[in-house]
Formats: structure tokens, C-alpha cells, sequence
């Protein structure tokens, strides 16, 4: 009897600290999200006046925000493309051949990942004024390029640690150049790698506030944006486009997640 009970209070302390642990991590999400429906019109915007879904409608009237966000979209769609391309190839390149420096080059990726961010933007900002690049748009998907490739390589990198080479020797045993053999068999198979190097290009793009402020110029992004509004106070505008891009984000991962039991139970 005493052991039944001793086990009900441990699982009523299980509940209780897990509880605690999703509250501690989700709280500031919830105040974000509850806030982006305060009713309240002045600064510092930290008091509650009601419910209202007055934001909702002005957050259009705020084309600098908006911009922002378009800005912040753009360069990490083409960071994801540019990086996935460039990290998948160079992991399937360091996977088959053996060359000189292998090792050091395979070594010197994961500085961009280690360092600093402070480090890395002040020396990407000194590396485009020494090379007259000027900074904007092109230095920021540079830069955001440059500390995702390894990312997407130790992604793919990490795939490829259980691949088979044999069936692509039976690929093109059975007729398959090398362009198919790539395509319908290589492809495939590294594809969950290639896809989660992707999405974490993604996120680490958007999320990105150190190395853009060292090379954005006038080009804004949303984290920017964001952080220059914390000095008069965050508007609750910027509490709608988060939860707005906050649903969207669950919206996909439940979709994705659908479809991926959807297919299990197919097969």
C-alpha cells in the first residue's frame, strides 16, 4: 500500500514538473499571441484595455513592417536554395572523393557554426567593405548563405553515414546513366537529409539578428524591425505578424505531419 502510494505521489511530480517545464517554455509565446488582441492604442502598449481585433486590421497600414517581413521572406527562400544546392553537393562531393586538405576543410566548418555571431558578422563586414560589396540585400543573402551551408552539409553529411553504394552499381548495372542513377536512386534516399539541412537553413535565416545587423545597410528585416521597436515598446502589430507567421508555422508542421501518417498507413 505504501509502495502504490509513494508511486501515485512520483507520478503526480512527474506531471506537475513537466507541467512547469511547457509553461516556462511556451508562457512567452501565449503573451505574445494574447497580447496581439490587446485593445490598447498607447505607448508603451504594456497594459491590457480589452479584447479587440483592432491590430488585426492596422497591421496593413504598417508597410514598414510589412516590408520588413518581405525583406526577411526573400532572403531566406533564397538563402534555403542557394545553400541547400551548395551544402548537399559539397557533402556528396566530401562523402565519395578523397582529395588534399580533406580534413582541414572538414575541420574549418564548423567555425561559422562554433563562433560567435558577433565574430562572424564583424569579419563578413569587414570582407565586403575590403571587396566593395555593398551592403544590402546582397550582402545579407551572402552572409546568411555563408552560415547555413555547414548546416545543410552535416544534415545531408549525416544521411549519407548509413548509405549503400551497391545500388547504384545495380542502377547502372541494370542500364541507368549517372544523371538517372542521381536522380531516381541517390536523390531519394538523401532527400529527408537534404529537407531537414533546408528547414534549418530556413529557420536559421529568418530567426538571424547579429551577422544582419552588421550587413544589412538600409535593408531591413523583420528581426531588425522588431528590435529597434523594443525601445518605444513592442506594438502589438508586431504581436499579430508573430502570430501570425506562429499559426502558419503550426498550420505546415500539422499538415506535414498528416501527410507523413497518412502515407505509413498507406503502406
Amino acid at each position: 500500500m505504501k509502495r502504490k502510494s509513494r508511486k501515485v505521489r512520483l507520478d503526480v511530480l512527474k506531471r506537475i514538473y513537466g507541467f512547469l517545464i511547457y509553461l516556462f517554455l511556451f508562457l512567452p509565446i501565449i503573451v505574445i499571441v494574447v497580447n496581439s488582441f490587446n485593445a490598447t492604442t498607447s505607448k508603451p502598449y504594456l497594459s491590457w484595455k480589452g479584447f479587440s481585433f483592432i491590430w488585426y486590421t492596422k497591421i496593413w497600414e504598417n508597410t514598414e513592417l510589412l516590408s520588413a517581413f518581405g525583406n526577411t521572406m526573400l532572403i531566406a527562400l533564397i538563402t534555403t536554395a542557394a545553400a541547400t544546392v551548395i551544402g548537399s553537393l559539397g557533402a556528396i562531393g566530401m562523402y565519395r572523393y578523397n582529395f588534399h586538405g580533406k580534413k582541414t576543410i572538414d575541420a574549418l566548418l564548423y567555425i561559422p557554426v562554433v563562433i560567435p555571431e558577433i565574430v562572424l558578422g564583424i569579419s563578413l563586414l569587414t570582407l565586403f567593405t575590403k571587396t566593395n560589396i555593398p551592403r544590402g540585400l546582397l550582402s545579407l543573402i551572402l552572409a546568411h548563405v555563408t552560415f547555413c551551408i555547414p548546416y545543410v552539409i552535416f544534415n545531408v553529411r549525416a544521411r549519407l553515414s548509413g548509405y549503400d553504394n551497391s545500388i547504384e552499381e545495380a542502377s547502372m548495372d541494370l542500364g541507368a546513366n549517372r544523371f538517372q542513377t542521381f536522380t531516381q536512386i541517390t536523390l531519394p534516399v538523401l532527400l529527408p537529409g537534404i529537407s531537414g539541412g533546408a528547414l534549418l537553413a530556413f529557420t536559421l535565416s529568418i530567426d538571424d539578428v547579429i551577422v544582419s545587423y552588421f550587413t544589412n545597410g538600409q535593408t531591413k528585416t523583420y528581426p531588425l524591425k522588431v528590435m529597434e521597436s523594443i525601445k518605444s515598446g513592442v506594438s502589438p502589430d508586431v504581436n499579430v505578424l508573430s502570430t501570425v507567421i506562429l499559426v502558419g508555422t503550426i498550420a505546415l508542421v500539422v499538415l506535414t505531419q498528416t501527410d507523413i501518417l497518412r502515407k505509413r498507413k498507406a503502406a
